[in-house]
C-alpha cells in the first residue's frame, strides 16, 4: 500500500492575515485597557486632589480665647489669707501644691471633689469630642480669610497650600471712603469752576475742535490699518473701533461715529470670508483640533460677534433717529441724529448689497425693505437703489426670495398705502425663466446609482467592476461641480415670481385706484410671459375692464396694452383669442401723444408696436397695418426728434414686414372710398386710399437724423443705393434709437457745428445814417457853448398863464 497523503493545506495567505488580525486585536485591546487604568489613577489623583482641597477649605485656625479675669467677690477672710506669704505655709503643703501643679488636671479638675482624676474624662468624652469640633471664634481680633493656592505634590502626598488675606479694618475704610467723597466733591466743584469759566472764542473752539477731530481721525485708521493687516491676530481691535461709536465729546461726536461707521463698513466687506460660518456642535467644540484650525475658529466666531453689535449699533441708530427721542447723556442733538441716521442707512445698504451670501442678511433685509417707504426722499431712495443692485446682481435668486417676501408682507401689512418706488424696483428682478408643468417622462425621478444586489443579479463581474469605476467618476464631477444646479435655480425663481404675482393680483381686485397700479402693470407687461395659462383668461377680461372703465391715464392704459400682448406672445399662442379691442384702443390713444410731458410715453407705444404688429404678423392684416403706418407719420409731426426717429425706424420695420404697404407711396388710390382719419377703427378707415405726404414735410426737419430716415422711407426703404440708412441706423431696434437721440440732458445729438466766424469790415460811422438837413441842425447845437448853472425843467410852466 502507499503511504498515506497527508491532506493538510500550507496556511493561505488570507489564514495568515485572519491570524495576524487577530493578535493585532489582542495588541489594541491590551493598549486601551492600560490607557484606561491610566485614566482610572489620573481620576483617582484628581479626586484626592479635590479631597486635600476640601479638607483645607473646612479646616479653619482656632486661636486660644481669651478669659476675662472674674471680679474678686470674696470675702474678707480669704483676701486674708491670700495676702499671707509663703514663707509662712508648711513645707509640706508647699510641695503638694508644686506636684498638683505639674498635673495636666490640675486647672481643670474640682478640687473639692474626692472622686479620681479621669473618672468624669471617661464618661464625658464624647460630649468633648464634639465641643472640640465646633470652631471657636475670636472675640477680640476679626476672622482672618484663607485664599487657597495650588497644592505641592511630592513623595510623601499633597501638601495644600494657603495664604491669609489681609484684613482692612474699619476704620481705615472708612478714611479711605472719606478721602473717595473727598476727591469727587473736589471734582464735581472742579467741573463747576470748569463751567463757570468763560467760554472759549469761537477761533480757539475751532482750533481745539480741529485738533481733536485730527486725534480721532488718526486713530481710527491706525485701528483700521492694523485690523486689515492681519485680521486673524487683530480681530480684537475691532471691539476697540466699535467702542468709538460711543463718542462723548460733544464737539466731535456726530463726525466721528460717521467715520467710524463707515470705516467698520468697508472693514468687514474686506476681511468676511466668502461663506456662511454656523455655530459649532457641542460635538465640534470638545474634539481636539489643530492650532491653525482652532485659530481659524476663533477668528470667526470674533467676527461673527463683531459684525452682530456693529449691525445692532447701525439699528439703534435708525430707531433714535425715528424715535425722536433724546438721551440721557445728551452729547448729540436731535437734528444731528438724522445725520447718523442717513450714514447708518448707507452702510446697511452697502453690505446689503456687497455680503448677500454672509449671516444676518435676512436681519438686514427686514431693516432695509420699510426704509423704502420711508418719509425722506433720500433714504427711500437709498435703500430702493440698494434692493435694485441686489436684484441685479443676485443670479441664483436666494437674496431676491427673501426681499420679494418681505416686500409683500410690507405692501398687505401697509393696506397697499406705501410709495410706487417699492414695487417698481420688482422690475430689476432677473427672472428669465421658471417651472411650468411638464409630461410625466419629465416629473419622473431620474434613476439613482444601481445598489449592490441589482448589479448582482443584472451585471456579470466585469460588468459591475466598469460599473463602480463609472460611479465613482460621476460622484466625483458632481462633487467638483462649483456652479448651483439648474434645478434649483429654477425652484426659486418660480417661488419668488409667484409671490409677485400674489402681490400683483391682490392689487388688481382690492385697490384699482391705488397710486401702484401703474406700477403693478408695468410689471405684469414684464413678467406676463411667464404667468401660468390657467389665468390668462381672467387676466385679458381685468386688463380690459381697466381699459373701459376710463380711471387709467394714458401711460397705464399702455401698459395694460402691453401687458396683454405680452400675455398672448408666450404661452398664450395656443389661445385662439383675437384681441381687436386692444389694437382699436391703441390706435385711438396715438393721437393723445405730443411734444410736451407724454413725449416719454412714445417708448411703451414702440414696445407695443413691436409685439402687437411685427411679432404677430401673420394674424394682423394688411388694412391694420395700413392704418398704423399712417396714423404713426402723422405723430412723427407732433413730438420731439427722438420719438420722430424712434416712430420712422418702426414704420421702416413695418414696411419691410408688410411689402405691400408701399402703395402709400403711390399717388393712385386703391379701391374706393376716401380716408377718414377721425375713424377710430383702423380696419375701417380706409387706409389704403392715402399717401404719405407727411414724409415731404420730414424731409425738411431741423433734425438731420429725421431727414435722412424722411428720405429713406420716401425711396421705399432700400436695402442698398444712395438712399440706403448706414449701419448705425438700420441695425439698431426703434427703442434703442429713442434712447440714443434722447434730449432729457438738454443736448442736440448729432452736436450742432459751430459757424465760423465772419470778417470784420468796414463799419459806417453814425453820421452816415443821418438826413443832411438832419445832420446840420445836429451839428449847430453840438458847436454850442454849454451854460453851467442850475437848470430848471419847470420854466415852461411857470411863464404859462394861469387860468
Amino acid at each position: 500500500m502507499k503511504p498515506r497523503k497527508n491532506t493538510k493545506r500550507v496556511p493561505s495567505f488570507r489564514k495568515l492575515l485572519k491570524t495576524s488580525k487577530i493578535k493585532l486585536d489582542n495588541k489594541l485591546k491590551n493598549k486601551q485597557f492600560k490607557q484606561q487604568s491610566t485614566a482610572k489613577k489620573y481620576r483617582k489623583e484628581q479626586r484626592k486632589l479635590r479631597q486635600a482641597v476640601k479638607d483645607v477649605v473646612s479646616k479653619k485656625p482656632v486661636p486660644l480665647e481669651d478669659y476675662k479675669k472674674k471680679p474678686p467677690v470674696a470675702s474678707a477672710e480669704s483676701e486674708e489669707e491670700d495676702a499671707l506669704p509663703l514663707d509662712m505655709m508648711d513645707e509640706d503643703d508647699l510641695k503638694l501644691m508644686q506636684d498638683l501643679a505639674q498635673k495636666a488636671s490640675f486647672i481643670t479638675r474640682d478640687l473639692s471633689s474626692s472622686e479620681p482624676v479621669h473618672a468624669k474624662k471617661r464618661k464625658n468624652e464624647s460630649v468633648i469630642e464634639k465641643y472640640e469640633k465646633i470652631p471657636r471664634h475670636m472675640q477680640t481680633e476679626p476672622e482672618k480669610e484663607l485664599i487657597h493656592l495650588l497644592p505641592i505634590k511630592d513623595k510623601h502626598g499633597i501638601i495644600p497650600q494657603t495664604m491669609e488675606k489681609p484684613v482692612v479694618r474699619a476704620e481705615e475704610e472708612e478714611d479711605d471712603d472719606d478721602e473717595e467723597k473727598d476727591v469727587e466733591e473736589e471734582t464735581e466743584v472742579a467741573q463747576a469752576l470748569e463751567e463757570r469759566l468763560p467760554v472759549l472764542t469761537p477761533e480757539e473752539l475751532l482750533v481745539y475742535r480741529r485738533k481733536k477731530l485730527q486725534e480721532k481721525k488718526i486713530q481710527i485708521a491706525a485701528l483700521a490699518s492694523t485690523i486689515l493687516s492681519d485680521p486673524e491676530n487683530n480681530i480684537k481691535k475691532l471691539k476697540e473701533l466699535r467702542a468709538l461709536l460711543t463718542e462723548q465729546d460733544p464737539n466731535v461726536a456726530v463726525i466721528v461715529r460717521k467715520l467710524v461707521m463707515i470705516s467698520l463698513m468697508e472693514i468687514f466687506k474686506d476681511i468676511t470670508p466668502s461663506y456662511k460660518i454656523r455655530p459649532l456642535t457641542e460635538k465640534e467644540k470638545n474634539t481636539k483640533v489643530k492650532k491653525e484650525t482652532q485659530k481659524l475658529r476663533e477668528f470667526e466666531e470674533g467676527l461673527v460677534s463683531q459684525y452682530k453689535f456693529f449691525l445692532e449699533n447701525l439699528e439703534q441708530s435708525v430707531k433714535d433717529w425715528k424715535q425722536r427721542k433724546l438721551k440721557k447723556s445728551n452729547v448729540i442733538s436731535l437734528k444731528a441724529y438724522k445725520g447718523l441716521a442717513e450714514v447708518a442707512v448707507k452702510c446697511l445698504c452697502e453690505l446689503l448689497v456687497a455680503l448677500p451670501h454672509f449671516n444676518f442678511h435676512n436681519n438686514i433685509i427686514v431693516l432695509i425693505v420699510p426704509l423704502m417707504n420711508d418719509a425722506s426722499k433720500q433714504i427711500s431712495e437709498m435703500c430702493c437703489g440698494a434692493v435694485e443692485s441686489l436684484f441685479k446682481q443676485d443670479k441664483l435668486g436666494v437674496a431676491s426670495l427673501g426681499v420679494v417676501k418681505v416686500i409683500s408682507g410690507l405692501v398687505k401689512s401697509r393696506n397697499y398705502d406705501v410709495r410706487p418706488e417699492v414695487l417698481m424696483a420688482l422690475l430689476h428682478l432677473r427672472i428669465k425663466e421658471v417651472e411650468v408643468k411638464k409630461d410625466a417622462e419629465d416629473i419622473a425621478p431620474k434613476k439613482k446609482f444601481m445598489s449592490y444586489k441589482e448589479k448582482r443579479k443584472n451585471l456579470s463581474r466585469m460588468q459591475r467592476k466598469w460599473k463602480k469605476a463609472e460611479e465613482k467618476l460621476e460622484r466625483e464631477l458632481l462633487e467638483a461641480e462649483a456652479s448651483e444646479s439648474t434645478e434649483r435655480k429654477l425652484k426659486l425663481h418660480t417661488e419668488t415670481l409667484n409671490i409677485v404675482f400674489l402681490t400683483y393680483f391682490r392689487i388688481l381686485k382690492k385697490a384699482q385706484k391705488s397710486p401702484l397700479l401703474p406700477a403693478v402693470l408695468e410689471g405684469l407687461a414684464k413678467f406676463a410671459h411667464l404667468i401660468n395659462l390657467e389665468f390668462f383668461d381672467d387676466l385679458l377680461l381685468v386688463l380690459h375692464s381697466l381699459i373701459e372703465s376710463g380711471v387709467l391715464s394714458h401711460r397705464e392704459s399702455l401698459h395694460c396694452i402691453l401687458s396683454a400682448f405680452h400675455i398672448l406672445s408666450g404661452q398664450g399662442d395656443v389661445l385662439n383669442i383675437d384681441p381687436l379691442k386692444f389694437y382699436t384702443h391703441l390706435y385711438k390713444t396715438l393721437f393723445t401723444l405730443h411734444a410736451g410731458a407724454t413725449n416719454e410715453d412714445v417708448a411703451i407705444v414702440l414696445q407695443c408696436l413691436d409685439v402687437m404688429l411685427t411679432k404677430r404678423r401673420k394674424q394682423v392684416s394688411q388694412q391694420r397695418a395700413l392704418a398704423f403706418i399712417k396714423r404713426l407719420s402723422t405723430l412723427a409731426l407732433h413730438v420731439l426728434p427722438n420719438s420722430s426717429i424712434g416712430i420712422l425706424a418702426t414704420n421702416r420695420t413695418l414696411m419691410h414686414t408688410f411689402p405691400k404697404t408701399d402703395l402709400l407711396l403711390d399717388n393712385e388710390s386703391q379701391g374706393s372710398g376716401l380716408y377718414l382719419p377721425e375713424l377710430e377703427e383702423p380696419e375701417y378707415c380706409n387706409a389704403q386710399n392715402t399717401v404719405l405726404w407727411e414724409l415731404h414735410t420730414l424731409r425738411r426737419h431741423y433734425h438731420p437724423v429725421v431727414q435722412k430716415l424722411a428720405a429713406h422711407l420716401l425711396a421705399g426703404a432700400p436695402a442698398e443705393g444712395s438712399e440706403a440708412l448706414g449701419p448705425e441706423l438700420s441695425r439698431r431696434l426703434p427703442t434703442d434709437l429713442f434712447e440714443a437721440y434722447s434730449m432729457k440732458g438738454m443736448t442736440f445729438n448729432p452736436s450742432v457745428a459751430s459757424v465760423a466766424p465772419r470778417k470784420k469790415g468796414k463799419c459806417l460811422h453814425g453820421e452816415s445814417f443821418l438826413d443832411e438837413d438832419l445832420n446840420k441842425l445836429f451839428q449847430t447845437h453840438l458847436g454850442k457853448a454849454t451854460i453851467q448853472g442850475v437848470l430848471d425843467f419847470a420854466t415852461h410852466l411857470k411863464a404859462a398863464p394861469v387860468s
